[in-house]
C-alpha cells in the first residue's frame, strides 16, 4: 500500500486537534468559557463631540475586547481613557478572519486618522490554509491603506503559549502563528503599514510565564494582558504623538 500523500496532512492534523480537544475535559470546559466571554463582549465605541482624530478598529475578538472584565479594560477602552477626544470606530466581532474583516473594511467609508486591525488568531487556530490568509491579509492591507492616514497590524500573539492548548496542538498553533506573523510583517512593509508584533517563543512571553495576563478562558486577553497589548500598541506604533492632539485639554 503507497503511503499517505502530502495533501491528506492537514486533514490528518485536523483530524488529530479535534480529538484532543474534544478528549480533554479541561478544554471542553475553556471553550465553554469562551462562549460566555464572547456573549458578554461588546466592542467600545467613542464619539466625542470635540473629537480632533478618528481610529478605526477591525477585527476578531481581541479587537471587541473579549476576555476583558468590561469594555474600559479592552485595548479600545484603554485607548478612549487615555484620549478623550479620540473618536472611534470599533467594527471587530467575535471569531472573525480576516476574511471577515475585509467585509468589516469595506463597510467602512469614512476617512480615518488610523486604522486598527487586531486579527489573526482565528485564522491561526481554525487551521485555515496559510495560501489563503496570506491574499487575505494582503486585501484587507490594501483596503486599510484606502481608509486610514497611519495603518497598524496588531495580531495576537503566540496562540501556542495559550494555557487553553496543550502538547502536541499547542507545537502546531506555535509553528502556524509564527508563519502567520511572517506573512503580516511582510505585508506591512509591502503597505507602508506598522505591524505590531506580539508574538515571542514560550520563555520570553509574558503571557506563558503571567497567568494574570490570561482570562479565565486560557485563551484571551485578561485586563492586565490588554493593559501589556496596550504599552505594546503605543511603544512599537509610536503613537503617543501621533495621539498627543486627542488628550483632554
Amino acid at each position: 500500500m503507497s503511503s499517505p500523500s502530502w495533501p491528506v496532512l492537514p486533514t490528518l492534523i485536523a483530524v488529530l486537534l479535534v480529538v484532543l480537544l474534544a478528549t480533554s475535559g479541561c478544554a471542553v470546559w475553556r471553550m465553554g468559557q469562551a462562549r460566555e466571554l464572547a456573549q458578554r463582549s461588546e466592542p467600545l465605541q467613542q464619539a466625542p463631540a470635540d473629537a480632533t482624530l478618528r481610529l478605526l478598529i477591525v477585527g476578531d475578538s481581541t479587537g471587541v475586547g473579549t476576555g476583558a472584565s468590561d469594555p474600559r479594560h479592552s485595548l479600545a477602552g484603554l485607548l478612549a481613557q487615555a484620549y478623550p477626544r479620540l473618536h472611534i470606530d470599533n467594527r471587530a466581532s467575535d471569531g472573525a478572519t480576516f476574511a471577515q474583516v475585509i467585509g468589516q473594511l469595506e463597510a467602512a467609508t469614512a476617512r480615518h486618522d488610523l486604522v486598527l486591525v487586531q486579527a489573526g488568531g482565528n485564522d491561526v487556530i481554525r487551521l485555515r490554509a496559510l495560501d489563503g490568509v496570506r491574499a487575505d491579509i494582503e486585501r484587507v492591507a490594501v483596503l486599510a491603506r484606502a481608509r486610514g492616514t497611519r495603518v497598524l497590524l496588531m495580531p495576537a500573539g503566540n496562540v501556542g503559549n495559550a494555557p487553553f492548548f496543550f502538547a502536541p496542538v499547542s507545537w502546531l498553533m506555535s509553528s502556524r502563528a509564527r508563519s502567520m506573523h511572517g506573512i503580516v510583517r511582510e505585508a506591512a512593509a509591502r503597505h507602508g503599514a506598522v505591524y505590531v508584533n506580539l508574538f515571542k517563543e514560550k520563555a520570553d512571553d509574558p503571557f506563558a510565564q503571567r497567568p494574570e495576563l490570561n482570562a479565565a478562558d486560557g485563551l484571551h486577553p485578561s485586563d492586565a494582558g490588554y493593559r501589556v497589548w496596550f504599552d505594546e500598541l503605543m511603544a512599537q506604533g509610536r503613537l503617543e504623538p501621533v495621539l498627543a492632539p486627542a488628550k483632554a485639554r
